[in-house]
């Protein structure tokens, strides 16, 4: 379903139309995501594309509103209330500890293993050397503690990781404390 036929009937607050052609790119990607060919793929790995997806709008809609400033309170609240922006997703980014948080399910202890966290939740740094390229069975992160991915955001199953970009992760990661 469309998200333009999802929302028909309810007017959208001021600001909408500004940022409509990014979402409904978003929505897009997204819709092709779920269609995308399997063959070849493990079960899991089905979903990953489509929590990267998520993760990008929903930060997308997060620097508007948090960072830049430039989102009016009620489009952001009209998001939420229409489920085009994931409301919890974005409340757990603005605590600390959790800035760059891939999704809700790696932090869902009831999803893993003795009732802890995803290991992407635990910094590249501190993990073994087999664990530290071993993406999140759920949603496909690999890093999403200590901000050891391009511009500070997760690293991904897709995340090209050589020995140049390797010795800037904990440089990205320093950055992102900063800024």
């Amino acid at each position: 379903m469309s998200l333009r036929r999802k929302l028909k009937g309810k007017k959208p607050p001021e600001g909408w139309e500004l940022i409509e052609e990014v979402i409904e790119d978003f929505e897009q990607q997204l819709k092709e995501a779920v269609n995308e060919e399997h063959e070849g793929k493990r079960k899991t790995e089905l979903t990953w594309k489509i929590h990267r997806l998520h993760w990008e709008k929903n930060r997308f809609i997060y620097d508007l509103m948090y960072q830049r400033k430039v989102m009016a309170r009620d489009l952001y609240d009209w998001l939420v209330r229409e489920k085009v922006a994931d409301g919890a997703l974005i409340s757990k980014w603005r605590k600390p500890g959790y800035e760059i948080l891939c999704s809700m399910l790696a932090i869902q202890k009831g999803n893993h293993n003795f009732g802890t966290t995803s290991h992407c939740r635990v910094p590249m740094r501190a993990r073994g050397k087999q664990q530290r390229i071993t993406p999140d069975v759920q949603t496909g992160c690999i890093s999403c503690a200590s901000g050891d991915g391009k511009f500070g955001g997760p690293v991904w199953w897709n995340t090209p990781l050589d020995e140049e970009d390797g010795a800037k992760l904990e440089e990205n990661r320093t950055t992102w404390a900063q800024g």
